[in-house]
């Protein structure tokens, strides 16, 4: 499973203390029970539940939380509850706007840092006046929000300094306070494998030289 979408699911399970069976997928060679439970896209995260399958991370999460109610980790108006999911969905598609910075040329480095500065700023006014996205503790989005804990990661596997401690105050805390989290720490792999695997994707990305 890819590691930013295993920790989501697991860290959610963690929270409403579920056990569950986590099965480790080669994707460089699919195996017959992912192609059989997920034959569309034939891809993780899948999650199977009394031998149904579903798909997507967010929709994965979703899922665990309208199952077992306890420890819910949506907000209970419906409001927020809402716009959790809207901008769960935001920071989803936006994976690709990091890689692009950080994997950008000289030439278009720049604009690609100002794209990426931007996003960081809309996160950090969304986060503003609370310790989490959902309020006063772990919840979907802020699970849902870990692109940019990877961003961190990203950045020191390749030498580079893009989410700036000064200029994200707000996202540094938030930061600190999620890997501090005992759901997350039960989770998290050690930074050194979180390393390796960053810099073989970013590699596998790249291509041969």
């Amino acid at each position: 499973m890819d590691e930013t979408q295993k920790i989501q699911e697991t860290t959610i399970l963690k929270l409403k203390e579920i056990e569950y069976e986590n099965v480790e997928e080669d994707l460089s060679n699919k195996s017959p029970l992912l192609l059989k439970y997920n034959p569309i896209h034939k891809k993780v995260p899948v999650f199977l539940h009394h031998g149904k399958p579903i798909t997507e991370s967010l929709i994965i999460l979703e899922c665990i939380d309208e199952t077992w109610k306890h420890n819910p980790i949506f907000p209970k108006d419906p409001y927020d509850s809402a716009m959790a999911r809207f901008w769960a969905k935001f920071i989803d598609e936006k994976p690709a706007t990091v890689w692009k910075t950080l994997l950008a040329g000289e030439n278009e480095r720049e604009a690609a840092i100002e794209e990426a500065h931007q996003l960081l700023k809309t996160l950090e006014s969304e986060l503003k006046g609370r310790k989490f996205f959902g309020g006063e503790s772990l919840g979907f989005l802020d699970v849902a929000g870990n692109v940019v804990f990877w961003l961190e990661v990203s950045q020191e596997a390749l030498g580079m300094n893009l989410l700036d401690k000064e200029k994200f105050p707000i996202l540094h805390e938030w930061c600190e306070r999620v890997l501090d989290d005992v759901a997350f720490k039960q989770v998290m792999p050690p930074k050194e494998k979180l390393l390796a695997f960053t810099r073989a994707r970013f590699e596998a990305f790249l291509g041969p030289k």
